[in-house]
């Protein structure tokens, strides 16, 4: 591994100004679980590695039932995973994170990290998009959010510029009774980066000809996860088997997927089908048997 000098600034406004002063020469580093390995490798060859995980804050998770849900962008996956609150109020989050890398692997990798890596296959990201996630990105001395499917940009590429650094994840509650799965299809069972992912909230919407509401998000079939809007606006009319399937049809012409050495492009488009429709379905199962007063 090519040398580099290690920079623990102690606040966001000292990190930031290094990471000005020194753009393009050093990256960030929270759980190093990518950054390190890519060090390793050649791939990249910073001279500075900037470690953020002791800032104040950045490792918080907390909850209003006004603002919603707060995840400090250092806070670890399995953090995330087995958090009380995450579990309870944003299941699918938790679903989607323990689906990710191994246990020891978890407990160094941060959701700040999958995120901002912004891997097309990023499993957070789905279920983060299906429940109307915020990033809250600090930069010239302030912060700001930015909803998360426009801070994601291409594969490996953000909307963060010089200094700015990713804070905090903010999710609002999401609706009463609501039921859903994370549905990952990697080469193996453990350990995998996704082949496809499928991320599906669905809930009671008194307002909507079916009486359900449904959010879809996709993973690592376009170059950045992405909501499949099409295939939500058919479930508003119905959830009977053939407006299920048609959903699924809708979801898989909304992936735009790649051939690589992991799977072709082909074989992606017909599993986003199979895995909605499956997603859909079991969701659905769990809602017929929630209590009516939920």
């Amino acid at each position: 591994m090519k040398k580099f000098d290690y920079v623990k600034p102690k606040t966001l406004a000292e990190a930031s100004t290094f990471m000005i002063k020194h753009d393009g020469e050093a990256r960030l580093y929270a759980g190093g679980t990518d950054v390190l390995i890519l060090t390793r490798s050649g791939f990249i060859t910073p001279q500075y590695i900037v470690d953020i995980k002791e800032i104040p804050s950045l490792r918080d998770i907390s909850f209003d039932e006004t603002a919603g849900l707060s995840i400090g962008a250092a806070a670890t996956l399995n953090a995330v995973a087995i958090s009380p609150i995450i579990r309870e109020k944003f299941g699918l989050l938790a679903e989607a994170a323990e689906t990710i890398g191994s246990y020891q692997v978890r407990n160094r990798a941060t959701i700040g990290g999958n995120i901002c890596n912004a891997s097309p296959s990023a499993d957070t990201v789905p279920a983060l998009l299906v429940l109307g996630a915020m990033a809250w990105v600090f930069g010239g001395g302030e912060e700001k959010a930015v909803p998360l499917d426009t801070f994601l940009t291409g594969p490996g590429e953000t909307g963060l510029g010089p200094g700015d650094i990713l804070t905090s994840i903010q999710i609002p509650l999401p609706p009463a009774g609501n039921a859903y799965r994370y549905l990952k299809l990697g080469r193996v069972r453990a350990a995998d980066l996704a082949l496809v992912g499928v991320a599906v909230l669905g809930f009671p919407q008194a307002g909507n000809p079916s009486g359900y509401g449904f959010r879809i998000a996709l993973g690592a079939v376009a170059p950045t996860a992405i909501r499949a809007p099409k295939a939500e606006a058919v479930l508003v009319e119905s959830v009977d088997a053939e407006a299920i399937e048609k959903a699924a049809r809708t979801a898989m012409r909304t992936a735009r997927p790649i051939s690589d050495v992991r799977a072709s492009a082909e074989y992606r488009s017909a599993m986003v089908r199979a895995l909605t429709r499956r997603g859909i379905k079991e969701v659905l199962e769990d809602l017929h048997q929630m209590p009516n007063d939920q």
